[in-house]
């Protein structure tokens, strides 16, 4: 049993919530093939984590305070080119698993999923392999086959923490809330609001509540 550990896989997992980690650490270590060499809750630390403990894998949470999973997945993609990148998130792969794959991570898996699926997604990123769910597996692959005109969907304009704002308001929280839940100033979540405004043509708060509400219910619509 020794020697099995000593082969396995370091897994360094990056999530602001203590309870999901630690059963998420907990989950890990009882595998033969899986050891945690570290966990942390925002992505500064996380970014020195991965450089101090070299780990074979990192499991990325995309609501960080601060700085969100996906600007930290860009970073650790610059830095650690080859390094698997696992998300494991409560947000609809829907919604951001294209993003996750663009910005270099190897796969996505919601939190909902039970304890089997995750252990295989971890095991198979690891052997440098995509991991998706088969529902969004099919959507991404359609998306590739079918003809694109030339028009861009203008949800494709956001950044990815502009998205991130856009979901959040349509879950009906106002500017103070989505500002603690991100861990920035209510006036940089109002900036991200102008510039959602601006790239989706909307003339004024209403009309982006409106139009976030409309394209939540909308992803959920599709995804029920």
């Amino acid at each position: 049993m020794q020697t099995q550990k000593t082969q396995s896989k370091r897994v360094f997992i990056i999530d602001d919530h203590p309870v999901f980690r630690e059963g998420l650490a907990g989950l890990l270590q009882r595998e033969a093939d899986l050891t945690v060499c570290g966990e942390v809750g925002d992505a500064q630390a996380g970014l020195a984590g991965v450089q101090r403990l070299k780990p074979d894998v990192v499991l990325v949470d995309i609501g960080l305070p601060g700085k969100s999973g996906l600007e930290l997945l860009k970073d650790l993609r610059a830095l650690h080119p080859e390094l698997a990148v696992l998300v494991i998130s409560m947000y609809d792969e829907a919604l951001y698993a294209e993003r996750v794959l663009r910005a270099g991570g190897r796969g996505y898996i919601m939190k909902q999923e039970g304890p089997d699926a995750i252990l295989r997604a971890i095991r198979q990123v690891v052997t440098g392999q995509i991991f998706l769910s088969g529902k969004m597996s099919l959507r991404i692959l359609d998306a590739f086959s079918t003809p694109r005109s030339g028009a861009r969907s203008p949800i494709s304009l956001l950044t990815d923490r502009e998205l991130e704002v856009l979901q959040l308001l349509g879950q009906a929280k106002d500017s103070h809330a989505i500002a603690r839940q991100l861990h920035v100033s209510t006036k940089t979540v109002d900036a991200h609001r102008g510039k959602i405004k601006e790239k989706l043509s909307l003339n004024n708060s209403t009309e982006l509540i409106c139009y976030a509400a409309r394209w939540v219910e909308s992803k959920a619509m599709v995804n029920g």
